[in-house]
């Protein structure tokens, strides 16, 4: 048959095929309707089970009243505080719809997979949805939130919402029920309890998705603001009853945070607060804002080996300020009326940076850390940027806010070359930066204390979020201090170098000596890791000699060595660590070798490292004939 002879056969039949594929492609549904700011008409009600803890599921029903004709549902795809669109939507399945009893066909939208769309059918006036969540049954999967003694449940996770409405607009009632005896700590209000079934009262769907919960077999709850008008609580989740064991000093230091936060923003911006805190090694740890509570998750030593967790004691500040500092004031472009408006986070500098500064701050100026902790803290901070990201010659602190989106946060092979979310510690570097500045230009009258006042303390008693721009961080330290406050800031965004100048600013330096400060040392012992970043340029794990890091153009880059090599053996002898700090110091007493042998993969072979410089590891060290003000900044209010 000739070529034009089989085209001639063969072509309609293939156009007939693809004919049909044409008009399905036609038929797709269209994309989600945009959200106004218009109520709901009707409530939702919302259930969750979460009995299930041995196949670790949360089954969930809905009840959603609506109207004949098109509608779309979406889950949850740009959730607050995690700057990027990663809503587990994977994770949900066994989606069923049902109107009156009859099942209602729906289809996923093949542009937009987080939207469901359906045909209400006439004398239908609400749905009834059920679908199951699949939580993580192991860590490589995602965050584990169920085990069997504890769980953490995220509202947004777990539940659909109709299209085209604010989801300040959107009420939904809530129902939890929890394996027997459990309790629960939450910012919602808990109207009943039946047996084990928790009925909350009515929320918009905003604050529901902003209202988490934190429920276990063995918990706690301790009042950090006796007797006031607005209490603040810590619910305690624990693997076990030993693990709630705090002292009452402990206690008096998270009482004290709370005082220095009122005095820090002179105002509060919720009825209540709850830190959500479990203690696990079987739940996954995290941190995530939210307006009246905060999900925190630490080790489950945490009281209980108190100056073994002393690096993660600023978890619970940090995830305080962002009360005020990311829930009430929120930059335009986060400010979003629905989970599904991608979300801006070019001012993420300022929602994280300004709140790691103020973490450490106040985690100092609680007591949860002595200054001396808090100014090696800074050290480790600054060594950071001192020695180990060669990616701002490329790359500047402004252009990380993107991070969340590019990386979402996954592993990278050379963090210190590509770089990844680089406006939390570099920003609260220039936030350090700034304070000094305001203090010079006042002759230390003023301070960052009166920006977070003046900024974040605005409108007492309000809950209604108050969007902020550039330009307005710019007007309030104008006001505060006149300068040219948008090139200074500016110029450390945007620049390709680190904005360590603060510090001296400050009255204190960055130096190095040959050992760790007991919060560095602390810190790597809670990571299993040994840090040689500002020496070999490298760091890794002491239980195997796997190499976590290699830090881009350091000696172990030069040599060959990658992150996910493994350290076999430190000049003929078996790895350990202390043979590795052995031979850097002999290195740099006589010029010998440091030779290694390293694994990758398959590959075995023997390198040797052209390094003399000693063991480093940061300090900080006061600046003879300068103010001190970083003391004033870590001094207690």
């Amino acid at each position: 048959m000739s070529l034009l002879r089989l085209s001639s056969v063969v072509l309609p039949v293939l156009l007939a095929g693809l004919w049909p594929c044409s008009a399905v492609l036609a038929q797709a549904p269209a994309a989600a309707a945009a959200p106004a700011d218009v109520a709901y008409p009707g409530t939702l009600s919302l259930t969750v089970d979460a009995t299930d803890l041995a196949r670790r599921v949360f089954h969930v029903r809905q009840q959603i009243p609506v109207q004949t004709g098109p509608l779309t549902l979406l889950f949850p795809k740009w959730i607050p505080g995690k700057h990027r669109p990663d809503g587990p939507i994977h994770k949900l399945a066994g989606l069923r719809i049902s109107g009156n009893g009859e099942r209602i066909a729906w289809a996923r939208d093949p542009g937009d997979v987080y939207a469901f769309t359906l045909d209400v059918p006439a004398g239908v006036d609400s749905l009834d949805i059920e679908f199951d969540m699949l939580t993580s049954t192991a860590g490589n999967q995602g965050r584990v939130v169920m085990t069997r003694d504890m769980l953490n449940l995220e509202w947004g996770t777990v539940a659909l919402y109709p299209a085209g409405h604010y989801v300040s607009r959107i009420q939904v009632t809530p129902s939890l029920v929890l394996p027997a005896g459990w309790q629960a700590g939450t910012a919602l209000e808990l109207q009943t309890r039946e047996g084990d079934t928790l009925r909350y009262g009515t929320v918009s769907f905003e604050t529901l998705q902003d209202s988490p919960v934190y429920a276990g077999r063995y918990f706690s709850q301790v009042d950090l603001d006796p007797g006031a008008a607005v209490p603040v609580r810590l619910d305690i989740v624990a693997d076990a009853p030993k693990y709630l064991e705090y002292s009452q000093a402990q206690i008096a230091s998270h009482r004290a945070l709370v005082e220095q936060a009122y005095k820090l923003f002179d105002s509060k911006h919720f009825d209540h607060y709850d830190f959500l805190l479990s203690l696990s090694d079987q739940m996954s740890g995290n941190g995530l804002e939210h307006h009246r509570s905060s999900e925190n998750g630490l080790a489950p030593g945490f009281f209980t080996d108190w100056d073994a967790n002393i690096a993660r004691r600023e978890l619970l500040p940090h995830e305080l300020v962002h009360s005020w500092n990311g829930k009430f004031r929120r930059p335009a472009g986060l400010a979003t009326p629905s989970f599904h408006v991608p979300m801006r986070d070019s001012l993420l500098w300022v929602y994280e940076g300004q709140t790691q500064y103020w973490g450490k701050v106040l985690t100092a100026r609680s007591g949860l850390w002595d200054k001396q902790t808090a100014l090696d803290a800074l050290a480790v901070v600054a060594a950071t940027y001192d020695s180990d990201r060669p990616g701002l010659a490329w790359r500047s602190v402004q252009d990380t806010t993107h991070d969340p989106i590019i990386a979402m946060r996954r592993p990278q092979p050379y963090r210190s070359y590509q770089l990844s979310e680089e406006y939390y510690n570099a920003g609260a570097l220039i936030w350090l930066a700034v304070d000094a500045r305001l203090r010079e230009l006042s002759g230390g009258r003023r301070s960052l204390d009166d920006f977070a006042s003046a900024f974040f303390g605005i409108r007492d008693g309000s809950w209604e979020v108050v969007p902020y721009t550039f330009e307005d961080v710019v007007a309030v330290l104008d006001g505060i201090a006149e300068h040219d406050w948008r090139g200074f800031l500016r110029s450390r965004l945007d620049a390709h170098g680190a904005p360590l100048d603060g510090l001296a600013a400050s009255g204190w330096r960055l130096v190095y000596t040959d050992t760790p400060s007991a919060y560095h040392k602390a810190a790597l012992a809670a990571r299993k890791t040994a840090d040689y970043t500002a020496s070999l340029g490298l760091t890794v794990s002491t239980g195997g000699g796997r190499v976590t890091a290699v830090r881009w153009d350091g000696p172990a880059f030069d040599a060959g060595i990658a992150s996910g090599s493994t350290l076999l053996a430190v000049n003929g002898y078996a790895f350990e660590t202390g043979l590795l700090d052995d031979a850097i110091e002999a290195a740099q007493a006589d010029g010998s070798a440091i030779e290694l042998v390293v694994q990758h993969g398959e590959v075995v072979r023997t390198v040797s490292i052209d390094y003399r410089g000693g063991l480093r590891y940061p300090h900080l060290e006061r600046i003879d004939g300068t103010s001190d003000r970083l003391s004033r900044i870590l001094a207690p209010r």
